[in-house]
């Protein structure tokens, strides 16, 4: 008895059947400080800051911001800088 086989179809995993996932293709994200040639950034620049911190007042991740590593180093240290001289809240009210 001959066993049945599996056939491979060109399209698995592509999407197109109503059981398979969808591939998603991401756009690299370019770091904001990079692209503007920042060489430090500032503590006294809050309106910078906080558009790279969450409605609760954390610090957003490297895969969400898209800063690179040097960059995302340098935010963290100017937003604790900006909330220790109580220019940003340290909680979101």
């Amino acid at each position: 008895m001959a066993t049945p086989t599996r056939e491979s179809s060109s399209s698995a995993g592509s999407g197109k059947g109503p059981g398979e996932p969808r591939r998603r293709v991401f756009r690299k994200k370019v770091c904001k400080f990079c692209s503007d040639r920042l060489e430090r950034i500032d503590f006294r620049d809050t309106l910078r800051l906080v558009k790279l911190t969450s409605e609760r007042g954390k610090i957003l991740p490297r895969r969400v911001s898209g800063n690179c590593a040097r960059h995302q180093r340098q935010l963290a240290r100017a937003i604790k800088r900006a909330r220790t001289i109580a220019l940003m809240p340290t909680v979101a009210a």
